[in-house]
């Protein structure tokens, strides 16, 4: 592992740093928030998946002016390419600072993140790897050290006494889950042994899979940055997933659904909840208030056990649950870096504390040209 202060003072050496990222994921976010503060964008991709930036979004002119988003796209055989010396010195040559997202911890690594990629990363390259629930100090265990509500958790199929979701990885693309319900012992088992049955999920990874109680509520991912320049937390957005199949069963007739999953309506449907796009959401301006509390308590516990802490974007995925009264918002998934949602810009969160809409990528892009001008990248940077 290199140390921190290289890549500090390596940042801090740029003369006119350029904002680069992995092609997938939330690369347009990024990089259409990059040009609009003056950035020139560069953008990593897999050949076979190169013509989004290297066709559809490349810059060009156009007549006065400039369409497009990326600069220039960088194409490799495969993502892990990119922690090669080679690649690693050209991206230090080129002045890149790298803002990471999922798909860039998914294909590459936490070991090569930590270990290999010498280039700047804009937040904290070491919070990556707690999102995986099989690393000490994870995110559910700091959930707990903040002290924000988390759903019940099973320690094996015999303690369900209620409706139960169990996360576990899909057995081809292991970044990915094959949830299923259970209500009881019972039907775990069964239902477990279908998803392995139809290679949707292996053994092992069933019996080392999260299993928690289901969060009957308002599903909401709160899509936060923390600002070390000006120690501000700050709510970019709200918006909730679109899932594939769930979201057609869910529109279906309870009848249809019930017959589609016993196998009446022809073969039976097994739920699938792979993310495939988000849609912007409000949530009511009297929860504001705790929807911040929960973030800045996710904030000290981070700085406490994780140096320099939070960086930038983040995000806390639950939902708001009816207590007594009033309301509880109940955490049990995070996201630390880029959250997939570009929507978020069109909530009006922003807009409420800069006077207009900014999207992700250009909250962060902002924050590295305010560092760059006050000689502050060493506060950005990991």
């Amino acid at each position: 592992m290199f140390e921190l202060e290289k890549m500090r003072k390596l940042a801090d050496s740029y003369k006119k740093p350029i904002i680069s990222t992995l092609g997938s994921h939330s690369a347009l976010d990024i990089c259409e928030g990059a040009k609009r503060e003056g950035f020139s964008t560069l953008v990593l991709c897999k050949k076979g998946r190169e013509r989004v930036y290297a066709e559809y979004y490349k810059t060009r002119k156009e007549g006065k002016g400039e369409i497009g988003v990326v600069d220039e796209a960088m194409v490799f055989g495969d993502f892990k390419e990119i922690v090669k010396t080679e690649t690693v010195k050209l991206l230090q040559k080129r002045q890149a600072i790298f803002v990471p997202h999922r798909s860039f911890s998914v294909y590459v690594g936490y070991d090569a993140i930590e270990n290999e990629f010498e280039v700047p990363i804009f937040g904290n390259r070491h919070l990556l790897k707690a999102e995986e629930r099989n690393t000490p100090k994870n995110q559910d265990w700091l959930l707990k050290e903040a002290g924000i509500a988390v759903p019940k958790k099973f320690k094996n199929a015999g303690e369900i006494d209620r409706l139960a979701i169990v996360k576990a990885p899909q057995a081809k693309r292991t970044y990915e889950r094959a949830f299923f319900f259970a209500s009881n012992e019972i039907e775990y088992r069964h239902n477990a042994q279908t998803k392995i049955a139809e290679g949707i999920a292996t053994k092992e990874g069933i019996e080392n899979a999260l299993i928690e109680e289901v969060v009957l509520g308002a599903h909401y991912n709160f899509n936060f940055f923390y600002s070390p320049l000006e120690k501000r937390l700050e709510l970019l957005g709200t918006d909730m997933r679109r899932q594939t199949n769930l979201d057609g069963i869910l529109r279906l007739p309870a009848i249809q659904q019930e017959e589609i999953g016993a196998g009446r309506a022809g073969a039976g449907v097994q739920v699938s909840n792979v993310e495939v796009g988000h849609v912007a959401c409000t949530i009511r301006e009297s929860l504001l208030e705790k929807v911040f509390e929960e973030g800045k308590k996710f904030v000290k516990a981070c700085g406490k056990h994780y140096s320099p802490g939070l960086i930038g974007p983040f995000a806390l995925q639950g939902a708001v649950v009816p207590k007594e009264n009033s309301e509880e918002i109940v955490i049990f998934d995070v996201s630390f870096r880029v959250p997939g949602s570009p929507g978020v810009r069109f909530t009006p969160y922003t807009g409420y504390l800069f006077g207009e809409s900014i999207s992700v990528g250009r909250r962060i892009a902002m924050e590295v040209k305010k560092a760059k001008k006050e000689g502050r990248m060493d506060e950005i940077v990991t």
